[in-house]
């Protein structure tokens, strides 16, 4: 009861000593003349938001990148060392690897997912078009860590013989069973299919990790698109249909191009969220079997090993990665506003 008295006051304290800050700051400056008035009334509303953001990501930003240059400790100077690091270890380039399928395949297929059901629930009746895209936008509302534990029974796997609490090995050995029931009966031998190990086996527990991601953000992707789908005219596609282009034709030339900047949002949206993220992996290997990723090397440089130049680096490098796609972004959004 004490924790939840506490973060009500912290809530009411910290709303309004916003808003108390902001009242002093407006009443004294209205009180100065006119001029002072004008050039300084813009820095109250401005001035404590860019001071919190020099406190809490420039100020932390530029020591990640100075300590990128110390050794372990942060005490001494190691120079490019830890960047060598970087580029020469195995285990990192193993962990780039994985980082780069990642990119790759999320985005990719959450993309396709998403376009695919906002089409198909497009043609639905609008009761059945709501409960199906609420259904699939529902995984939204959970945490990563959440999901990833919920994902652990659906790979859960037992020794061969016992009984597989695991919903796809459940499956698996379901259809051996089977299919050895008909080999037997056709006279032929038995058939047995052994439970997989979805999360040790390589490569394939890269993916399952990563299909973990596209389940929690198709949904995501689908909303956007649907949308972006409903706002092409409908004047278009009836062309496309009297000039006696297919239904795919039509979505592939007509349907595409028109929401092609709905789309570069989606994929740059879920770029990013792949460079971050790091609790999927971390619930469910934390990086054994070959699946880490660098934000999850990051932490456990960091945490683990107590190797701060090492994580320094890793942030700096995943910093240096992260900005160019906000910065196209960003020029693409306004590209596009100054088309409209």
């Amino acid at each position: 009861m004490s924790d939840v008295i506490g973060a009500i006051v912290a809530i009411v304290v910290g709303a309004g000593g916003v808003l108390l800050l902001f009242w002093a700051l407006n009443a004294v400056v209205e009180r100065l003349p006119d001029r002072w008035e004008a050039r300084l009334k813009p820095l109250v509303f401005i001035g404590p938001a860019v001071l919190l953001i020099t406190a809490f990501l420039l100020y932390p930003a530029l020591d990640t990148f100075r300590r990128s240059f110390l050794d372990a400790s942060s005490d001494n100077w190691a120079g490019f060392e830890n960047y060598a690091w970087l580029v020469t270890d195995p285990s990192v380039r193993e962990t780039l690897f994985n980082n780069l399928l990642w990119i790759l395949f999320v985005p990719t297929v959450t993309v396709l997912i998403g376009l695919v059901i906002a089409v198909l629930a497009d043609r639905l009746s609008p009761r059945w078009e709501s409960v199906t895209k609420s259904t699939i936008f529902l995984p939204m509302a959970i945490s990563f860590v959440g999901a990833s534990t919920i994902w652990g029974f659906v790979y859960a796997w037992r020794p061969p013989g016992r009984p597989q609490i695991g919903l796809l090995n459940g499956i698996v050995v379901g259809l051996g069973e089977g299919l050895s029931a008909l080999s037997t009966r056709l006279g032929g031998g038995p058939i047995e299919w052994n439970p997989i190990t979805w999360e040790q086996s390589s490569p394939i527990n890269d993916f399952a990790l990563m299909y973990i991601m596209v389940w929690l953000e198709a949904g995501f992707a689908m909303v956007l698109l649907s949308a972006a789908i409903k706002s092409v005219p409908e004047d278009t596609i009836e062309a496309a249909r009297i000039d006696g282009a297919s239904e795919f034709q039509i979505f592939s030339r007509v349907v595409v191009p028109q929401i092609r900047s709905t789309i570069a949002v989606v994929v740059t949206t879920l770029l990013i969220l792949v460079l971050k993220v790091f609790d999927i992996v971390r619930v469910r290997t934390n990086g054994r079997f070959g699946t880490d990723i660098v934000a999850n090397r990051f932490i456990n440089e960091l945490i683990t090993f107590r190797q701060f130049g090492h994580a320094a680096a890793i942030v700096v490098a995943l910093m240096l990665v992260t900005v160019p796609v906000m910065i196209w972004n960003i020029r693409r959004f306004r590209e596009q506003e100054a088309t409209r």
